[in-house]
């Protein structure tokens, strides 16, 4: 696992981030540890061959974003299926890299994530586009983008698609322009929050939380608040020691901001090492 994390760190400190890489290394977390001497033990270098052998597929001579989404929704929402439907978000498979390259269902953002992934591939110019509620993908000049939703099959968007889709999701309209490309780590971020918000409506899999908590602490910009989320899942685990110690330093962090904050997570890290007695 140490080298796995380490090299999540390294990648999602690089200057140019490989997405499908840091996906699939989030994916890796929730499979069993392999034996020793596996060959492709997280099953890494098979997906990427696997977005490869896609992005081989699409037809050359691709011009206009236009071009390049219709392609990219023929090829992965047409002929090979990938969408996606209301039970896909009660699933953890439909946030994982690998596990969405196998079934073909997904998250709108891992669906994302494949569209992105084949497409910069071929060579087109693609980037995510987070949407408040959704996640879509963009190609040619974020200013003038050709916007398809994987979700739905690869289809495309005019703005008003894209101010209904918002509106309906959150009850509030698109306001202003439509939201910058994302970065590889926000993605990243934003997958893992979506893992979060899975695991913590099921308390007996807070293995997951609490992989999910710490892999988000790895990326050079993440919620200073995931340490004491961190520090609660330790305590809920058993590990009142170490919980207590993580609560304790965080209460030091904020102390000087939010001294009655401070004080209640102190009493929090008591509790928990008067568990152990």
């Amino acid at each position: 696992m140490a080298g796995r994390r380490a090299r999540f760190a390294e990648e999602a400190r690089s200057e140019r981030p490989d997405l499908a890489l840091l996906c699939l290394l989030v994916g890796a977390e929730a499979m069993p540890e392999p034996p020793p001497g596996s060959p492709d033990p997280y099953g890494i270098d098979a997906a990427q061959i696997e977005l490869d052998r896609l992005a081989g597929l699409l037809p050359h001579g691709l011009a206009t974003p236009l071009d390049w989404a219709t392609a990219l929704g023929e090829l992965l929402g047409g002929r090979y299926g990938f969408c996606g439907a209301s039970p896909d978000y009660q699933r953890l498979e439909s946030s994982l890299l690998q596990q969405v390259l196998h079934r073909r269902r997904g998250l709108p953002i891992l669906l994302s994530v494949v569209w992105m992934e084949v497409a910069r591939r071929a060579g087109a110019p693609v980037h995510g586009v987070a949407l408040p509620g959704h996640f879509v993908v963009g190609f040619g000049d974020p200013a003038e983008h050709v916007l398809a939703d994987p979700f739905a099959g690869g289809a495309v968007l005019t703005g008003e698609d894209a101010e209904l889709m918002v509106a309906g999701s959150t009850g509030v309209p698109l306001r202003g322009s439509l939201p910058t490309p994302a970065r590889p780590q926000a993605i990243v971020l934003r997958i893992l929050n979506n893992i979060r918000a899975w695991a913590s409506t099921r308390p007996e899999r807070s293995d997951v939380a609490l992989w999910a908590v710490e892999l988000s602490l790895l990326l050079p910009s993440h919620p200073a608040r995931l340490r004491y989320e961190r520090a609660q899942l330790l305590v809920q685990r058993g590990d009142f020691v170490r919980g207590a110690a993580e609560m304790e330093e965080y209460a030091d962090v904020i102390g000087g901001i939010e001294p009655a904050a401070a004080e209640s997570i102190r009493n929090a890290a008591r509790a928990a090492r008067a568990r152990l007695n």
